[in-house]
C-alpha cells in the first residue's frame, strides 16, 4: 500500500485528480492544464520576487551612497551659530547610538572656471574629524582630503562637478558668493579663489555634480559665520535616525534643530515606496491570473469527473468531502506553484549579480546608464519579508479559485451524472 493510499480518501483522490492521468486522454489533457496553473503562479510568484528584491537593492544601494556623504542625523543652532561645537557634540556621544560627531558649515555660490560656471553647495569641515561621519575622505580619487588646510582656500570637489568644469588637481576655480558689495549697478557678488587639492567619487550623480568641500576656517570667512553652523553626526543603525533625533532633542541643551537621513530627500524615499507597492499590486495581477486559469482547470475536472463524483456519493460520500476533494486539488497546485516560484525567484534574486552583466556582455547591451540613473548596475536585496508575503497571497489566491469549482462538484446530482454512463 503506497503513502497515497494511507491518507484519507478525500486527500488520495484529491492528490490523484493532481496527478497526470495514464488512462485517459482527458485525463492527460487536464493535467496538462493543471501544469499551465501550476507554471502561471511559479511565473508570477517568481517575477514578483525578483522585481521587489531588485527594488529593494536600488532603494538601499542609492541610500548607502547617499549616506557616504549625508550625515544620518544633522544638529542645528537656531541662532545659525553653533560656537561651541565640542561640547554639543560630547552631549551627543553620551547617546550610545551616536559613534561620531564633526561640525560644519554650508553656503552656496556659483563655480567658474574658463568661461564655465556651475552651482555648488560649499560645505566647510575639519579633515580630521570629516572621517567620523562620512565616507568622502575615503572615497577621494585624486589628491587628498587631507590637504584642505585653514587660509589656504583649498576645495575637494565631486568627480562629475570637476569634469563639467574640466578641473584638474591643481588648478585655480573662482567661487562667487553672496552678499558681496553693492554699486549702482546692483549688489556684486564677492569672488573668492580656490584651489582643487583634490576630486571625489561617492557614485551619487546629485553629490558628485554639486557638492565641494572646503576647509571649516575657509567656509567661515567666505560665508562671515562666528563658528560652524552645526553638526553632523553618525550612528551605529541608521534606522534608528528618527527615534534618536528624538532621544537628542530631549536630551541636549540649547535651542537646537534635528533633522534625520530620511528628512534630507523625503520625496525621493516616498516615490521609491509608492512604485514598490504599485508593482506589487501590479505582478500579484499576474499570479491573479494564473488563478483564474486554476478555476478553469477545476471546472473542466469536475465536468470530466462527474462519474466519479456520481459513484462517490452513491456509495456515502457527503457533498462536503466531495467539496473537500476539489479544494485538495487545487490548494496543491497552488502550493506546488507557490514552492517553485519561490525558489526560482529566490534564485535569480541571489544572482541577479551575475545572470543580468553575463545577459548585457551577450547581448552587447546596458540596461542601466549611469548618466541617466543613480547607478549602473542592477542591484539585488532579498527580503524574506517580502517573500513570505507573496507566498501566502499567492496561496490564498489559489484557495479562493477552488471554492467555486469545489462548490460546483457537490451539487452534481448522481443520477443525472449516470444517466449516459
Amino acid at each position: 500500500m503506497s503513502f497515497i493510499d494511507r491518507l484519507p480518501y478525500e486527500w488520495a483522490v484529491g492528490i490523484r485528480y493532481t496527478r497526470a492521468g495514464k488512462r485517459s486522454g482527458r485525463n492527460g489533457f487536464i493535467s496538462f492544464i493543471s501544469l499551465i496553473s501550476v507554471s502561471g503562479i511559479a511565473l508570477g510568484v517568481a517575477a514578483l520576487i525578483v522585481v521587489l528584491s531588485v527594488m529593494n537593492g536600488f532603494t538601499k544601494e542609492v541610500t548607502d551612497r547617499m549616506l557616504s556623504v549625508l550625515a544620518h542625523v544633522e544638529v542645528y543652532d537656531a541662532n545659525g551659530s553653533m560656537a561651541d561645537w565640542q561640547g554639543a557634540a560630547t552631549a551627543a556621544r553620551n547617546n550610545p547610538a551616536v559613534k561620531g560627531a564633526a561640525p560644519f558649515a554650508e553656503t552656496q555660490g556659483m563655480l567658474m572656471y574658463d568661461g564655465v560656471m556651475k552651482p555648488a553647495i560649499l560645505r566647510g569641515v575639519l579633515p580630521a574629524e570629516e572621517g567620523k561621519v562620512s565616507d568622502v575622505p575615503k572615497n577621494v580619487t585624486q589628491g587628498s582630503f587631507d590637504a584642505l588646510r585653514p587660509g589656504e582656500f583649498g576645495t575637494v570637489l565631486g568627480v562629475e562637478l570637476a569634469r563639467s568644469l574640466s578641473l584638474k588637481v591643481g588648478d585655480k576655480v573662482t567661487l562667487a558668493v553672496a552678499p558681496g558689495n553693492t554699486d549702482a549697478a546692483g549688489m556684486v557678488p564677492r569672488m573668492i579663489n580656490f584651489t582643487l587639492v583634490g576630486i571625489f567619487d561617492s557614485g551619487h550623480f546629485e553629490f558628485d555634480s554639486g557638492l565641494a568641500f572646503v576647509h571649516m576656517a575657509d567656509a567661515q570667512s567666505v560665508a562671515n559665520l562666528d563658528g560652524p553652523a552645526g553638526l553632523r553626526l553618525r550612528l551605529e543603525n541608521m534606522h534608528d535616525a528618527p527615534l534618536v533625533a528624538t532621544q537628542l532633542r530631549q536630551s541636549m541643551p540649547g535651542q537646537l534643530l534635528f533633522r534625520d537621513w530620511s528628512k534630507h530627500n523625503p520625496t525621493w524615499f516616498a516615490a521609491v515606496q509608492s512604485q514598490k507597492k504599485m508593482m506589487f499590486i501590479i505582478l500579484v495581477l499576474i499570479i491573479a491570473v494564473a488563478a483564474f486559469n486554476l478555476v478553469a482547470t477545476l471546472v473542466m475536472t469536475v465536468t470530466d469527473k462527474q462519474a466519479d463524483i456520481a459513484i462517490l456519493r452513491t456509495l456515502g460520500s457527503s457533498p462536503r468531502s466531495i467539496m473537500k476533494i476539489f479544494m485538495i486539488q487545487g490548494a496543491l497546485v497552488g502550493i506546488i506553484g507557490t514552492a517553485v516560484g519561490v525558489g526560482t525567484g529566490v534564485l535569480l534574486a541571489l544572482n541577479i549579480d551575475v545572470i543580468i552583466p553575463a545577459i548585457e556582455r551577450a547581448f552587447n547591451v546596458q540596461f542601466l546608464s549611469k548618466d541617466i540613473y543613480f547607478i549602473s548596475t542592477l542591484p539585488s536585496d532579498l527580503d524574506w519579508s517580502d517573500v513570505f508575503g507573496i507566498a501566502a497571497v499567492s496561496v490564498a489566491l489559489a484557495f479562493i479559485a477552488t471554492l467555486y469549482p469545489s462548490f460546483a462538484a457537490s451539487r452534481v446530482k448522481p443520477a443525472e451524472a449516470l444517466r449516459y454512463e
